[in-house]
This record gives C-alpha cells, structure tokens and sequence, in this order.
C-alpha cells in the first residue's frame, strides 16, 4: 500500500508503473514494484552481478541483472509512508525517470533495435514490393517513386537496427553485462564469415546486373533524356542491393571480431 502523501503523483501514476511495467515486458520477471527502497540480498549473489550504475538506476539494475542471470528473487508486500526527514528527497522526477529508462533500454537489444528493426525492414519490404511494379492509387494519392525511396530507406534502417541488436548483444556478453544466450551460440555455428562475405557478394553482384541493365535501357533511348517514374523504379532497387551488399561485408568482419573476443 501506499500511505496518503507517501508518492508524489506523477511518480505514483506514471513513473512507477510505466517503468515497472516495461521492466516486467522486457526482462520476464514478475516483480511489480522496480523502485521500491528497501532491498534485502545474499552478500555474494549481489556481487557476482558486477552492478555498475551510479544513480538511481541501480534500483532497476538490481532486479534486472538477478532475473538476468537467474537469481531466486522474491516480492514481499510492504507499505510505503511518508519520509520523516526535513530535507528534500533527492530523486529528480523527469532525469531520473529518463535514467531508468535509458538503463531499461540499454540492457534489452531486442526492444531497443530488433523490434524495431524488423518493423521497419517488413513495411520497407512491403511498401516497396508494392511500389516496383508501379504507381499505386489509394485514397485519391497516387504513390510513386517518392514513396519507393523512402521504403527502401526504411529496410536499410530496419537491417541496420538487426544487426545493432545483434553487435549490442554479443558486446554485453563479452563484457559480462548479459548472460550468456545460447540461441546466439547455435547460430554462430553456422554463421561465419564467409557465410556473411557470400550473401554480401551476391547482394553486390545483384545490384551490379540491376545497375548495367538500367545503363543498357538508357543506351536503347542513345542515352537523352529518360522518364524518371520508369527509370528510377530500376535505380533504386539496385542501389538498394548494393547497400545492402556492402553493409553486409563490412559488418560480417565486424561481427568476426566481435565473435574471435566472445570466445576467448
């Protein structure tokens, strides 16, 4: 319970359960409260967690890093009075707020960039699957070459927000700030280097023929002007491919390192 005059109001009705909340959605524990000050722990348990936030964040680190790492971690029911100091209380609503959430954030790679990255990759894939074939009519709009860029930059977004997902993950492993996953081991079974240097090559190669057949369509017309809805409906998906090609070249190296200090 919570005494009259105990929590402000934006912390009773906002704060504190919003940021519970999201805690709860993205670390699968069912504590109800993420801020509540009195705590009690096995002196070695709260060690072998290596916390490491300096603000009021290590409220939310502590419930985090023990349903993390597998902790037995229990909710015992207490009420919450008022202070009976005269000072003022030293949590800042709005920046401490913001830090919880930062830290919430920060340690789930899956809502901060896979969710995200997904999203966005599916409508780009969509829109533009929709849009290569022509302008699209809908609601009296018509839907054009505009509207096939900026599908196009919503999958390069979306596969580059994966594959941050996917660095941020590897990176708090390697340095102890997330348990070990072992869907990431199983996958790292089977991809390389080499399987990323592949599918990278293929996308750049694919983007070359688009890009030679957009030229030999602008020879058929001895190279003058051409009409840019036709023309640029080619463009775009070859330099979408290229992109996409080349991003995953460099960043199979990048996850070759990343993985080369994962298992040392």
């Amino acid at each position: 319970g919570i005494s009259p005059g105990a929590m402000p109001f934006l912390h009773r009705y906002l704060g504190n359960p919003v940021l519970s909340t999201i805690g709860r959605l993205f670390f699968n524990t069912p504590i109800r409260d993420f801020h509540c000050g009195l705590r009690g722990f096995r002196r070695d348990a709260i060690l072998n967690l290596d916390l490491r936030t300096t603000g009021m964040e290590f409220a939310s680190e502590m419930v985090v890093k023990a349903s993390l790492f597998g902790c037995k971690v229990a909710e015992v029911p207490t009420t919450l009075s008022q202070a009976g100091r005269s000072r003022a209380p030293h949590l800042r609503t709005w920046q401490d707020g913001w830090r919880h959430l930062r830290f919430l954030l920060l340690y789930s790679p899956r809502w901060l960039f896979l969710y995200p990255g997904l999203l966005l990759m599916l409508l780009g894939l969509l829109i533009s699957s929709v849009l290569f074939t022509g302008p699209v009519d809908l609601a009296g709009r018509t839907f054009d070459i505009h509207s096939l860029l900026y599908s196009s930059m919503a999958i390069v977004l979306g596969y580059q927000a994966i594959l941050f997902a996917v660095f941020t993950k590897i990176f708090a492993i390697s340095e102890g700030l997330l348990p070990e996953d072992r869907r990431l081991t199983r996958i790292f079974q089977f991809i390389r280097l080499e399987t990323g240097l592949v599918v990278g090559g293929v996308l750049i190669l694919l983007g070359i023929c688009i890009s030679v057949y957009a030229y030999w369509s602008w020879s058929v017309r001895a190279f003058g002007d051409l009409e840019p809805s036709r023309t640029l409906r080619i463009v775009i998906p070859a330099v979408l491919t290229l992109i996409l090609g080349v991003q995953t070249v460099l960043y199979s190296f990048f996850l070759s390192v990343l993985g080369l200090r994962r298992r040392k």
